[in-house]
C-alpha cells in the first residue's frame, strides 16, 4: 500500500514538475558555488606566486650586487632572505652553479650538495627555467628561481611559501557560502512549488471541465488557452466530444428509427388481427385479403430484422473477412441470374458489360451482397420498361463495378445521406416497394471492410450511377 502510495504521489505531474525544477535549481547553485570558490583559490594561489617571484627577482638582483653567490657572506643579503622567509612563512635555499647550498634559511643545508630535481634542472640549462608547484595537501607554494647575469646563470633561489591565508580565506568563503547557498536552495523551492503550482492550473481547469461534462453538468466546449499544449489538448478533446455527441444523436434516431419500423408492421398486423376478431361473420375473401396484408408486413419485419443482423455482423470489427480468390465475373453473373426475375416482373432491361476477365480477393459473401443490394435498388427504383447495365473492369491494382440505372434518380443533395441507415429518399415509395432504409449502409460497410470506395451520382427523374472501386489484391 505504501509502495503504491509513494508510486502514485511520484506520477503526479505537478510533483515531477516540481523536483525538475528543483533539481535544475539546486544543481546550478551548486556548481557556480564549487566554480566561484574553486577559482579563487586558483586566483589566489596565484597572486600569491606573482608576489614571491617578484620579490625573488629583487632578492636575485640583491645577490649580484652583493656578489652572493661568490662569496655568501652578505649581511644585507642574508637579512632581505630571512625577511622574505618570515613574510612567506616559509624557507629559502640559495644555490650556486656548482650545485651547493650557500644559504638555508632554516641553517640546515649550508654547504650541502642540491639534490633535488627541479633545481639540477633549473641550472643546467641553456635559458633561465622558472619552476612552481602548489601542494594543496601541505599548503605550500614552491618555485625554483634562477638568477642570471649577461645571460649566464649565476645561481638559484629555491623559495617555499605558505598558502594559510588563501586557505583561511576559503575557509570564511565557504562559510558564507554555505549560508547563501542555504538561501538559495530555500529559494529555489520555494519558486519550485509556486511555480509548479502557477504552470499547472490550467491542466487543473482541463481536468474540471472534463469532470463536469463526464458528471453531466456541462457540455459546452472547453477552452484553455494559456499553453500551445492546452489549446492542442483541449482541441482534441472538443473534436473528440463533437464526434461522440454525434454519434450519441445517431444512436438516438437509430434506436427511434428502429422502434418505428418495426413497430410499424406490428401495428398493421394488429389493425388487421382486431378487424378480423371484430368480425367473426366475415367473408372468406376478405379472410385472405386480410391475412395476405399480414404475411406482407410479416414479410417486411423479417427484411428489417434480418438488415439489422447484418449490420450488427458488419460492425463487429473482430468479425473477419472470409477471403478467396474469386472470379468476379462469374460471381456478379450469378447474382444478376437471382435478380433477373424481378427485373423481368418489373420490365426492366438487366445486362452486364465486362472488357476483361478479373479475378480478386474478396469475401465472396460480402461482395455478393454488396451486387445484389446495388442491382436491387436500381430494379426497384427504377422506371417501367427501364434499364440497369452493370460494367466490371480492373487495372493492375483495383476493379471497379459500376452499376448504373434509369430510375427515378434523386436529388443532389440527398446524396450525403444515402448511406444513413434507415435513411430512405422517397420515404412513400420505399414503404411502398419495401426498402428498409438499411441496405445502402450495409454495403458502405462490406465495401469499407474491404478496403475499397463507393461513389454515387444521381440525376433525378434521369438515373444513378454507383461505382464500387476494390482493390484486386487483399492487404
Amino acid at each position: 500500500m505504501i509502495r503504491q502510495r509513494v508510486h502514485g504521489f511520484f506520477k503526479s505531474l505537478r510533483v515531477r514538475f516540481f523536483l525538475i525544477l528543483a533539481l535544475v535549481g539546486l544543481s546550478a547553485c551548486t556548481i557556480i558555488r564549487y566554480a566561484i570558490l574553486a577559482n579563487y583559490e586558483k586566483r589566489a594561489v596565484e597572486v600569491r606566486e606573482e608576489e614571491m617571484k617578484e620579490h625573488l627577482d629583487t632578492l636575485g638582483r640583491l645577490l649580484l650586487e652583493e656578489d652572493f653567490f661568490q662569496n655568501a657572506s652578505s649581511q644585507k643579503a642574508k637579512a632581505q632572505l630571512s625577511l622574505m622567509s618570515d613574510i612567506y612563512e616559509g624557507r629559502i635555499l640559495v644555490v650556486n652553479p656548482e650545485l651547493q647550498f650557500l644559504w638555508d634559511s632554516e641553517g640546515e643545508l649550508d654547504g650541502t650538495v642540491a639534490v633535488d630535481d627541479s633545481i639540477r634542472r633549473s641550472m643546467e640549462g641553456e635559458e633561465q627555467v622558472q619552476e612552481t608547484l602548489y601542494d594543496e595537501t601541505t599548503s605550500t607554494v614552491t618555485i625554483v628561481y634562477p638568477v642570471t647575469e649577461n645571460g649566464l646563470i649565476r645561481g638559484a633561489l629555491w623559495a617555499q611559501g605558505s598558502t594559510r591565508p588563501v586557505v583561511s580565506m576559503m575557509r570564511i568563503l565557504t562559510t558564507k557560502a554555505n549560508r547563501i547557498q542555504l538561501i538559495v536552495i530555500l529559494a529555489i523551492l520555494f519558486f519550485a512549488m509556486i511555480a509548479s503550482e502557477i504552470l499547472l492550473r490550467p491542466f487543473d481547469r482541463i481536468t474540471r471541465a472534463i469532470n463536469d461534462i463526464g458528471a453531466g453538468y456541462s457540455d459546452e466546449p472547453i477552452s484553455v488557452p494559456d499553453y500551445l499544449e492546452t489549446e492542442q489538448i483541449t482541441g482534441a478533446f472538443n473534436r473528440l466530444q463533437s464526434r461522440v455527441k454525434a454519434l450519441d444523436d445517431s444512436r438516438q434516431e437509430f434506436v427511434s428509427n428502429v422502434s418505428h419500423e418495426l413497430k410499424t408492421p406490428l401495428t398493421s398486423i394488429k389493425v388487421l388481427s382486431d378487424t378480423l376478431l371484430s368480425q367473426p361473420d366475415a367473408p372468406t375473401e376478405m379472410y385472405r385479403d386480410f391475412l395476405k396484408d399480414i404475411s406482407e408486413e410479416i414479410d417486411r419485419e423479417d427484411r428489417i430484422i434480418n438488415d439489422l443482423l447484418t449490420l450488427v455482423k458488419a460492425d463487429k470489427q473482430a468479425a473477419p473477412l472470409n477471403i478467396t480468390q474469386v472470379n468476379i465475373n462469374e460471381l456478379t453473373e450469378i447474382v444478376m441470374k437471382r435478380l433477373r426475375p424481378i427485373a423481368r416482373q418489373r420490365n426492366v432491361d438487366l445486362t452486364m458489360e465486362s472488357t476483361r476477365e478479373i479475378h480478386a480477393e474478396v469475401d465472396e459473401v460480402k461482395f455478393s451482397m454488396v451486387v445484389m443490394n446495388l442491382v436491387e435498388n436500381a430494379i426497384k427504383y427504377n422506371r417501367e420498361g427501364g434499364w440497369v447495365r452493370v460494367e466490371l473492369d480492373a487495372d493492375p491494382r483495383y476493379f471497379t463495378v459500376k452499376v448504373s440505372d434509369s430510375g427515378i434518380g434523386m436529388p443532389e443533395e440527398e446524396l450525403a445521406h444515402i448511406y444513413d441507415r434507415f435513411y430512405r429518399v422517397d420515404k412513400s415509395r420505399s414503404r411502398e416497394i419495401g426498402g428498409t432504409g438499411l441496405g445502402l449502409s450495409v454495403v458502405r460497410q462490406a465495401v469499407t471492410a474491404h478496403k475499397g470506395e463507393i461513389e454515387a451520382s444521381s440525376t433525378e427523374g434521369v438515373g444513378t450511377i454507383f461505382t464500387v472501386r476494390l482493390p484486386v489484391i487483399h492487404s
